[in-house]
C-alpha cells in the first residue's frame, strides 16, 4: 500500500528537484512545508486524475441513490462516514443530505472541491453547536440569538 504523502520542505524540491520527485515512486503526493506561506502538495497528474475520476463517481452514486429513494440507506450510512452527524436533528440531516449531493454534483462539474469541504465544515459547525447545550442555549436566545428564518431576498430590478 502507498502512503498517502510525505512532508518534505519546499528547499529541498529547490535544492535537489529530479531528487525530491522520484519520491513520488513511494507515495501519492508530497507535501512541501513553507515557512512563511502556506504548504503545497506536489503529485502527478495521473493521481490527480484518479483522485477526480473517485469523486466524480462519488457524487454521482450519491445522487442516483437519492432519486431512487435509497435515502433511508443513506441515512443509515451517514454517521459512519460522518460521526458528528449524530448530534443534527433529523431533519437536518435530511437537509444536509440534499446539499451534499447538489454541492458535490456542481463541485465536480467545476474542478473545484473546496465547495464540499466548506459545506462540511458548515455541517460540522452546526453538529457541534447542538451537541453543546449551553452553547446552544446562547445562540437561540432572543434577542440576541436566532431570529428564526430568514425572508428571501426580492429580485433586483
Amino acid at each position: 500500500m502507498t502512503v498517502a504523502y510525505e512532508d518534505v520542505p519546499f528547499s529541498e524540491l529547490l535544492h535537489r528537484p529530479a531528487a525530491t520527485t522520484r519520491r513520488l515512486d513511494a507515495v501519492r503526493a508530497l507535501r512541501l512545508r513553507r515557512r512563511d506561506a502556506g504548504d503545497l502538495a506536489l503529485m502527478r497528474i495521473e493521481q490527480m486524475e484518479r483522485d477526480a475520476t473517485v469523486v466524480d463517481f462519488t457524487s454521482r452514486l450519491l445522487a442516483g441513490l437519492v432519486r431512487t429513494e435509497n435515502i433511508d440507506a443513506l441515512r443509515q450510512a451517514l454517521p459512519e462516514a460522518l460521526p458528528w452527524v449524530t448530534f443534527l436533528p433529523e431533519g437536518d440531516v435530511d437537509t444536509l443530505l440534499t446539499e451534499l449531493v447538489d454541492t458535490a454534483r456542481g463541485a465536480v462539474a467545476l474542478d473545484n472541491l473546496a465547495p464540499i469541504a466548506l459545506l462540511l465544515t458548515q455541517w460540522k459547525h452546526s453538529a457541534e453547536i447542538y451537541a453543546d447545550p449551553a452553547l446552544y442555549a446562547v445562540l437561540t436566545r432572543e434577542p440576541d440569538g436566532d431570529f428564526g428564518p430568514v425572508p428571501m431576498p426580492e429580485a433586483a430590478e
